[in-house]
């Protein structure tokens, strides 16, 4: 037997015989090794899950950091700190707070949330106390039966063009935006949040820069925008564990005011930060990798959150979310887009070509995709989509050959027209931060193109 073992079993042994003369959920172990982002303790036996608090010495006091049981090993449990560790000490004593056991986590839900701006545990960020009384509920809800469901068959007016016209999307869908960094994701979540016609709005502001949650709040959604949203902001700079639970407590708000028959519009940015959380923990617990990096439980939690969106029972709300993906370098086949391309509904594609030469937004529409829209809008709307992403790519394979002149007129009659008309099907890619664009005129503009009967 090594030395090693046999002080962890002497420490197991006496934290057991001190839990027998406690009062039950109320127990206390010890803290053995503090390694990283994981902290294992013995003497305790609590579900994943549960939130413990750790002894810590501040300024010659005692005094507690909150962690989270996020797996064990036999008897020995794994605990992730949601705040600061400076000043735990080896063989720091571990205790569970009473009821915890009994209740789980309980957040607030309700209307009472509106207009306001919250942490990953319900804590205000904007100064306001809560209001009292408010209805508590758990952080996760079964999973819903898939024929209960409402079919997506409401178009719904986001105030963007080029996806209202081209990238039309239902009331209930899933939708991500894929680009790499500063290419404009969030300026159009924006846009979207200020224009989208919905009852309440739900942001999830999810391991991204602390500063761009001030900005939201004030120069995107404003506050006629704020009164009718909650945001919930859990920045980079906080735990792993936090930045998960933004995820679920946003997405939980908005299934909360969807089951009161509410049209939801969910915003996350980002998708992509909330799988970096989930590889931090399960690597920090000895989970495996897999692809690129990511343990194989980044890939189940994925699908897990994102189906928690979309329509309800029939006659009641809907969900309609947007996920920003990160791909990082601009790479399309990173295994968290590749994951979230196959679980969504659809997902636009932003170009950082077209950003950088001062294209707003920077929507590639032919590497985009909504994959409710033929269930949405009339034959001949899609038929012009249709003629519209031909004329469009036969410009772009065709670019250099234009720009130095080397094409000759009247050799292709469909790239003669896409010449032609190039300069309207760019203006009406491009719209102004602040210049909202409703379904009808994204559609009659469209049809202005193509006024003749599209027959392909």
């Amino acid at each position: 037997m090594t030395t090693r073992f046999k002080h962890w079993l002497d420490a197991i042994v006496q934290c057991e015989r001190q839990i027998m003369t406690l009062p039950p959920y109320q127990q206390y172990g010890k803290l053995l090794r503090a390694t990283g982002l994981v902290m294992e303790a013995v003497g305790l036996k609590l579900p994943i899950g549960t939130l413990c608090l750790i002894e810590r010495e501040s300024g010659g006091e005692t005094a507690f950091v909150e962690g989270e049981v996020v797996g064990f090993n036999d008897r020995i449990l794994y605990l992730m700190p949601l705040e600061n560790v400076e000043g735990i000490l080896p063989g720091a004593r571990v205790f569970t707070p009473p009821g915890t056991m009994t209740s789980g986590k309980q957040l607030p839900l309700g209307p009472g949330l509106l207009g306001r701006v919250l942490d990953a545990r319900a804590h205000p960020l904007d100064g306001l106390p809560l209001p009292a009384n408010q209805p508590l509920g758990s952080l996760f809800t079964a999973p819903f039966n898939p024929l209960l469901r409402d079919p997506i068959k409401d178009v719904l007016d986001v105030g963007v063009r080029a996806i209202n016209g081209l990238l039309t999307v239902g009331r209930g869908q899933r939708m991500g935006l894929f680009a790499g960094s500063g290419v404009g994701k969030s300026v159009l979540l924006g846009m979207m949040a200020r224009y989208t016609k919905a009852d309440v709005i739900v942001v999830g502001l999810i391991g991204e820069r602390g500063r761009e949650v001030k900005d939201f709040i004030e120069n995107i959604l404003g506050q006629q925008g704020l009164s009718r949203s909650v945001v919930i902001a859990a920045p980079a700079d906080v735990s792993p564990i936090l930045r998960m639970q933004g995820a679920l407590y946003a997405t939980r708000i908005a299934e909360d005011f969807r089951d009161r028959g509410m049209d939801v519009l969910l915003i996350m940015d980002s998708l992509t930060r909330y799988a970096m959380a989930q590889r931090e923990i399960a690597l920090a617990i000895g989970e495996p990798p897999a692809t690129k990096g990511y343990p194989p439980s980044v890939f189940a939690k994925l699908p897990a959150l994102v189906e928690r969106a979309g329509n309800g029972v029939k006659g009641g709300g809907s969900i309609t979310a947007f996920y920003t993906v990160l791909t990082e370098g601009d790479d399309q086949q990173d295994p968290v887009a590749d994951s979230a391309r196959a679980i969504l509904d659809g997902h636009v594609v932003l170009s950082r070509r077209l950003a950088e030469s001062g294209h707003y937004p920077a929507i590639d529409i032919e590497a985009s995709i909504s994959r409710a829209m033929t269930e949405l809008i009339a034959p001949a709307h899609y038929k012009k989509v249709q003629r519209f992403k031909q004329l469009l790519s036969a410009y772009q394979r065709n670019r250099d050959l234009i720009s130095v002149g080397a094409y000759a007129s009247g050799s292709d009659p469909i790239l003669d027209e896409a010449i032609a008309l190039y300069p309207q099907l760019e203006s009406y890619l491009q719209q102004g931060i602040f210049e909202s664009s409703e379904y009808q005129p994204s559609f009659e503009q469209l049809e202005s193109l193509f006024p003749e009967k599209t027959d392909l």
